[in-house]
C-alpha cells in the first residue's frame, strides 16, 4: 500500500521489474528538470508531484517513490480510484495476462474504466463508507451510473458541486489527451477527491445572505420571490421590507419530504430561481419564519444539513482534485491514446448523466 512519510509526502513501493523501473522512469522523464517538452510540462499539471525515490535507512534496497500526498489538505477527505481505458493490459502482456485481466472486468472494453475503489465520508453519520474493487467489478451498464453516484452521495445529498467540478478537471485531462501522440496509458487510474465535511464544504453562508451580511446579492432575489437552491427545498423569502426570512420546517425529516417533491430536473450550471408567493404554498405557513437577525442561532446547522451542494455559479471552486496515477504500463507512441480518451468520455457522460437526471 501506501506508506507515509513524516514530511507529508507519501511513498509507493517500487513494483518488481519491469513495471517498478518502468513507473520510475516515466516519473523521471516527465519531472526531469531540464525538461522542455511542452507536453510533458503540461501533463505535471494533472499529476502527483514527484520528489525522486527513497529508501528506509533499515532497508536501503527497498525503493519508494516519493509523491506529493494529494489528500492532505482535505479535513475529511472522499476518495476514488477508476482505472481509464479499454484495456487494463498492456501492448506486451501475454496470452495468458490478457485472460485474466479481460475475465476480472469483461465490460471494461466497452464501457473504457472500471471503478477500483471509493471512500466516502457521510455527514450523517460522521463516519465512512468503503467500497473496495468487487464492488466497481459488479457494475453493469445499467447500473454503473447509481454506482459512480455513490461516490458523490453524502448522507443528505447529493454533492452536485464535487460531480461538476470533476467533470471540469477530466475535461482538462481529455484536453491534454487529444493533443499528444507521445505516450498510450494502460492499467492507469484517475484518483478523485473531495472534502467531504461540512463544515468546509457547505455553501459560505454569506455568498448567499444566509447569514453574516445584510441585504441580497444583485440579481439574486426581487421582492416577493422565493429562491429554489439549486433543486432544493424553498428556504428564503425576500419580503417587502427587504428583510430575508427563513422558512424553515420543525422537522428536518419535513425538510427531505418536501425537497423529494419539490424537485425538479434543472441544468447544474443554472441557477435555479422560482418566483412563487409564500402564501399560496400552504406547506409552509406552519413553519416557523425566523428574520436574518435570528439566522446566526439554532437555523444555521440546520440549513447547512440541507445546503450541502452550491449551483456552479455561485461557487468559486469547488474543493475537488483529481489526478492520474499508476504509471508502470505507460508506453511510446505515434497515435492517439485512444482506448483511455474513450474512457475519459464516457466516464465524463455518466458524471453528466447524474447531474441532469
Amino acid at each position: 500500500g501506501i506508506l507515509q512519510h513524516p514530511d507529508g509526502t507519501v511513498l509507493k513501493q517500487l513494483q518488481p521489474p519491469p513495471r517498478g523501473p518502468r513507473e520510475q522512469e516515466f516519473y523521471n522523464k516527465v519531472y526531469d528538470s531540464d525538461c522542455c517538452d511542452s507536453i510533458l510540462l503540461e501533463l505535471r499539471e494533472y499529476l502527483p508531484k514527484y520528489f525522486g525515490v527513497w529508501s528506509p535507512p533499515t532497508a536501503p534496497n527497498d525503493t519508494y517513490l516519493k509523491l506529493e500526498d494529494v489528500t492532505r489538505k482535505f479535513n475529511k477527505p472522499c476518495i476514488m480510484d477508476v482505472k481509464i481505458g479499454q484495456k487494463s493490459y498492456d501492448p506486451y502482456a501475454s496470452a495468458e495476462k490478457i485472460q485474466q485481466q479481460v475475465s476480472k472486468y469483461p465490460l471494461m472494453e466497452e464501457i473504457g474504466f472500471l471503478v477500483l475503489g471509493m471512500r466516502v465520508y457521510h455527514v450523517s453519520s460522521d463516519g465512512y463508507e468503503t467500497q473496495n474493487q468487487h464492488y466497481g467489478r459488479s457494475l453493469t451498464k445499467e447500473t454503473v451510473k447509481d454506482g459512480i453516484s455513490k461516490f458523490f452521495h453524502n448522507g443528505y445529498c447529493l454533492r452536485k458541486d464535487a460531480i461538476a467540478a470533476s467533470i471540469q478537471k477530466i475535461e482538462k485531462i481529455l484536453e491534454w489527451f487529444e493533443g499528444q501522440t507521445q505516450l498510450n496509458f494502460y492499467a492507469s487510474s484517475l484518483l478523485f477527491v473531495y472534502e467531504g465535511s461540512c463544515q468546509a464544504t457547505t455553501m459560505r453562508l454569506s455568498d448567499v445572505t444566509l447569514a453574516e451580511k445584510r441585504g441580497v446579492p444583485k440579481g439574486l432575489l426581487s421582492g416577493g420571490d422565493i429562491l429554489e437552491y439549486n433543486n432544493n427545498i424553498h428556504v428564503i423569502n425576500s419580503t417587502e421590507n427587504g428583510k430575508i426570512e427563513a422558512s424553515v420546517s420543525k422537522g428536518l425529516s419535513k425538510f427531505y419530504a418536501l425537497h423529494k417533491k419539490a424537485y425538479s430536473k434543472r441544468h447544474h450550471s443554472q441557477l435555479s430561481l422560482k418566483v412563487e408567493n409564500l402564501e399560496q404554498d400552504n406547506v409552509w405557513k406552519s413553519s416557523t419564519c425566523i428574520t436574518q437577525e435570528h439566522l446566526n442561532g439554532n437555523v444555521i446547522p440546520q440549513l447547512e444539513k440541507v445546503f450541502c451542494h452550491m449551483p456552479a455559479e455561485i461557487k468559486e471552486s469547488a474543493n475537488v482534485e483529481v489526478r492520474m496515477i499508476d504509471f508502470a504500463h505507460v508506453f511510446p507512441s505515434n497515435t492517439k491514446d485512444e482506448g483511455y480518451i474513450y474512457g475519459l468520455k464516457n466516464l465524463i457522460t455518466v458524471l453528466q448523466n447524474i447531474l441532469d437526471n
